[in-house]
């Protein structure tokens, strides 16, 4: 089908060239990159090819050029019925009907088709000539006309040449088999130069794709190479890798032992568990495990390993993809982070959290071995605030270091001994079959290490200490009772002046007075009795107030103002911490809206107790008030703080709680992070917006290393996990410099502002440099 789509063709081959032009598909810089697989075609040496193996000569064209007229006789008619023959095959009908569509015209076709038998009947066969019909082989690949249909039309153009010779009553018989060899010989011409032209084309596109590929392959490989994880993916009907990055060997350098990569290499006591993992994904589930892995000769690095197992059809696993990721850095800060949260850093000792959890721990397994007893015993040191009042800080903060170092050789390797904060200790002794006899025994010896001075810049300073014993199961059976009546035993001994008193219950004679207590808050309530005071939160890039903590206080006509930590206890033992909270929902609610009105847009966050937490009741009333009145549609004014321990108590029913509370346009806050003992494992699933940190680590934090340390890296950790962090107990400017240095995004305490009434929060709001309109 000589030149019948050179004229449908935009391609940039179809344009004027000067003669001698090379025609390519490719530009040059894709020509050097296909090296010696492909070359462009040379149609000169093609076409010289061409003429010798068809012997083609002068005489060929000569008697072309002397017949042309009779062999165009009907060539327009030829043409005409070329075109509508063409029309019959799909593949050629397309194209021209796409031409059509375009604008173009049929008749315009018929007169390149006929232009085009004018020039194959001139007998040229020179070098131009064979450009142009390799460039129509081009043209022929690339509007997707298969070499079938342009064969097929070749057939067309010899038996119309074979009619007109054969019907010539001009030529002799030898006349007429001079012209039709001639005509067959430029016809295979013809016909092989186009062929030529169309695998050059179609060998061009296809190393031009090998080359996108080969590129893409190489810019993947070196992407992969580069990230430090490992990605992989294992045909787990052969246990063959299809994949495995180049990273693999800065992990595993000698061994990646499929299916499970460095498996030979990770740490022993870890191999069963990513096994485990292993046959767990090839049941169809995700799984992520943690591992250590472990080169000769080299520290272990912790990795996190992902299976996703790939299903086919028929939910069959065939494949598991995989990565690994180093988490060895985080593994440390969360490790460091645990120790710095549940250890002392002025003694180095246990802190009250970790104190807590052993204790648990001990309880739990005494109460599988009947036969086993805990004794707890806390110690009050006597004299120790005349020591910080006179000497200072700095002698007290000695002394409490040399009670530590003196008591410590005292007990066995698996006993605790723990600062509670100030200058309280206690010492839990675990796995005794006479806890009373032994926690006696040990009483003594701790009495006899305080008969001897202890020392600070030369002066002898003497201590003393009142120790208050308890002993499981005799005096309680969970944690929190034997801590209280420990403490009971303890604050006898201080009142009694001896050395320890074991818990007897007559010390619990202070139950009465929390049963007057509980009788007289269960009228606060109708007698308004309850008082609201609001501390500023100031967000420290803006460095203005954007929200409040309310603190509830209750106003007792006979004992004053009591705090929080005088009541609320009481309040859940006896059941009114319900009620107690529902009323401080409603007044907040109807403070917000008066602030609101008065141009204030304050948040609103509120302390929840650990049972008004686990209470179904305080998503309800949450709900009512948040989804009708004023405060309809207007999320993100009330934030809810619980702590670690309540959100722990029960994890389950936390999450879901949680992410009803988000639905609600609800925030939460974990208050005194820091001081618990939850799981950052979980707490990074949870919805939860912020963290406070406790204002134990924040108030000495710009003089003590130790507390800056532990600051620093709660807020690096929130960060990363996409959490806000607000410090309370700011009680100085260089302590809200170094919180502002390291990147906190909130605080609260005394340096900006006391807890005060509502109104008082209103002119504060009009007077004070932290507030949005001083700013």
């Amino acid at each position: 089908m000589p030149l019948s789509y050179s004229g449908i063709s935009k391609h940039p081959a179809n344009k004027k060239r000067s003669k001698g032009e090379r025609v390519d598909t490719v530009n040059n810089d894709d020509e050097k990159s296909l090296g010696t697989e492909w070359a462009p075609l040379d149609f000169r040496q093609v076409n010289d090819t061409f003429n010798r193996f068809l012997r083609i000569t002068d005489a060929d064209t000569a008697i072309l050029k002397q017949h042309q007229a009779l062999l165009l006789r009907d060539g327009e008619r030829f043409a005409e019925t070329f075109y509508d023959y063409l029309f019959h095959f799909p593949a050629t009908a397309r194209v021209l009907r796409e031409y059509q569509a375009a604008g173009g015209k049929i008749d315009h076709l018929i007169q390149k088709q006929l232009s085009h038998l004018q020039s194959f009947l001139s007998g040229n066969y020179d070098a131009d000539s064979a450009a142009d019909l390799t460039k129509i082989g081009h043209i022929h690949q690339q509007h997707g006309i298969e070499p079938v249909w342009f064969m097929g039309a070749y057939r067309l153009y010899l038996d119309y040449l074979h009619d007109v010779v054969a019907g010539s009553s001009a030529l002799s018989n030898e006349e007429g088999q001079r012209l039709e060899q001639a005509i067959q010989k430029f016809l295979f011409r013809d016909m092989g130069m186009m062929l030529e032209g169309y695998w050059d084309a179609a060998l061009s596109q296809i190393q031009t794709e090998k080359n996108k590929v080969t590129l893409l392959q190489d810019q993947i490989t070196g992407l992969l190479g580069n990230i430090p994880q490992i990605l992989w993916s294992v045909d787990v009907r052969t246990n063959t890798p299809l994949y495995v990055s180049p990273s693999t060997r800065n992990i595993c350098s000698l061994d990646v032992q499929m299916p499970i990569p460095c498996l030979a290499w990770t740490h022993p006591d870890d191999q069963e568990l990513v096994k485990a993992a292993w046959h767990e994904a090839l049941q169809g589930k995700r799984v992520d495990v943690e591992s250590r892995v472990q080169e000769p000769g080299q520290d272990p690095r912790w990795f996190r390993r992902v299976f996703h197992p790939y299903l086919d059809q028929t939910g069959k696993v065939v494949r598991i993809d995989g990565l690994m990721d180093e988490t060895t850095k985080w593994k440390n800060v969360i490790s460091r982070l645990h120790v710095l949260a549940t250890t002392d850093s002025l003694t180095g000792l246990p802190n009250r959290a970790l104190l807590y959890d052993r204790l648990s721990q001990t309880i739990a397994t005494a109460r599988r071995d009947s036969g086993k007893q805990v004794a707890l015993m806390l110690m009050d040191l006597d004299h120790f605030k005349e020591i910080n009042d006179t000497l200072g800080h700095p002698a007290g903060d000695e002394v409490l270091r040399q009670v530590a170092e003196r008591l410590t050789p005292l007990l066995r390797e698996s006993d605790t001994l723990a600062r509670l904060g100030g200058d309280e200790f206690a010492v839990i002794l675990p796995d005794s079959p006479n806890g009373l006899a032994a926690a006696e025994k040990v009483s003594d010896s701790i009495t006899a290490a305080f008969s001897r001075p202890f020392q600070y810049e030369g002066r002898d300073l003497y201590l003393g200490a009142g120790i208050g014993i308890a002993v499981f199961p005799q005096h309680g059976e969970d944690v929190d009772t034997l801590m209280s009546r420990a403490d009971l035993a303890m604050y006898s001994s201080k009142h009694k002046g001896i050395g320890s008193v074991v818990y007897q219950p007559q010390n619990s004679d202070s139950g009465a007075h929390r049963f007057h207590l509980t009788n007289e808050l269960r009228r606060a309530l109708d007698r308004d009795e309850f008082l609201l005071h609001y501390q500023p939160k100031i967000g420290l890039r803006s460095g203005h107030a954007y929200g409040v903590e309310a603190l509830i206080r209750w106003q007792h006509p006979e004992r004053g103002l009591l705090l929080p930590d005088q009541f609320i206890s009481l309040a859940e033992r006896s059941g009114l911490i319900q009620p107690i909270t529902d009323w401080l929902i409603e007044t907040l609610a109807a403070q917000c809206c008066k602030w609101r009105k008065g141009g204030n847009d304050l948040s609103i966050a509120l302390n929840v107790s650990t049972t008004s937490f686990q209470n179904p009741k305080l998503l309800q009333r949450l709900h009512d008030t948040l989804t009708s009145g004023p405060l309809q549609g207007r999320d993100g004014w009330m934030e809810i703080e619980i702590t670690e321990n309540t959100l722990m108590a029960d994890i389950e029913h936390g999450s879901h709680v949680l992410r009803q509370l988000r639905d609600l346009g609800v925030t939460v806050a974990i208050d005194d992070f820091g001081t618990g003992y939850s799981s950052l494992s979980y707490l990074k699933r949870l919805p939860i917006q912020s963290i406070k940190i406790d204002k134990s680590f924040v108030l000495n934090m710009a003089h003590d290393t130790s507390d800056a340390a532990i600051v620093r890296s709660t807020i690096e950790l929130a960060h990363n996990l996409g959490y806000d962090v607000v410090a309370e107990g700011v009680e100085n400017r260089d302590t809200l410099d170094l919180l502002t240095q390291m990147g906190c995004d909130s605080a609260q305490g005394y340096f900006m502002g006391y807890p005060i009434s509502a109104s008082d929060i209103t002119h504060w709001m009009a007077e004070s440099p932290w507030s949005p309109s001083r700013c």
